[in-house]
């Protein structure tokens, strides 16, 4: 599969119905979950790998982990109408992927690589930190967005925690207006894309 072709399947995933501010849902997109999958799949983290995506929304690292030749791909999400999109859209793809409702901090196994857009911390101060310590217990690799402005923070918490945290590459994320605190029709933000190592 090319990444041209793993983008135009990720654009087709159906979104979420309703976006929820408390858990800070903002859509990755398309462009962005295909090129982060394929940093992960050029260095080896996907193909024949089990995958984890942590706060799934609908699906898309754990279903575009799978297009890539993961040997299995679980989602976990808290908010249970997540999970019927995401399980909604693996089927239509008739692809097998496992998603789980459940808080992301009672995620356990062992998995070959996280993939994840955790929450910023906007809504829900250092919100990120439990879903960066949660994917350092669960495997040696980590593929993560955050705001470009809180890498030296994540890059000093992963090395705390015993691992690195290198910048792969930074990207535009466009949120569109989703909640009544937002000013604008879009609001365009700074993304880094690290990968934790350990």
């Amino acid at each position: 599969m090319k990444k041209q072709q793993l983008e135009i399947a990720l654009q087709k995933l159906a979104p979420l119905p309703k976006q929820s501010a408390r858990l800070e849902q903002y859509a990755t997109p398309a462009h962005v979950a295909a090129d982060m999958l394929w940093e992960a799949s050029t260095a080896g983290d996907i193909e024949s790998k089990s995958v984890v995506d942590l706060g799934c929304g609908n699906g898309i690292f754990a279903i575009g982990a799978k297009m890539l030749g993961a040997k299995d791909a679980l989602g976990v999400d808290l908010d249970p109408e997540a999970v019927r999109i995401a399980n909604e859209n693996a089927q239509a793809l008739q692809l097998i992927v496992d998603f789980e409702e459940g808080d992301v901090t009672e995620v356990g196994g062992r998995f070959d690589t996280v993939l994840q857009n955790p929450p910023f911390g906007a809504q829900s101060k250092n919100a990120d930190r439990a879903f960066i310590k949660k994917a350092l217990e669960l495997a040696p690799r980590a593929y993560s967005l955050h705001n470009d402005g809180t890498e030296e923070f994540v890059q000093q918490m992963v090395s705390s925690l015993g691992a690195r945290a290198v910048a792969v590459k930074k990207y535009k994320f466009e949120i569109p207006y989703a909640f009544e605190f937002h000013r604008k029709p879009v609001e365009t933000i700074s993304v880094v894309l690290l990968r934790f190592e350990r």
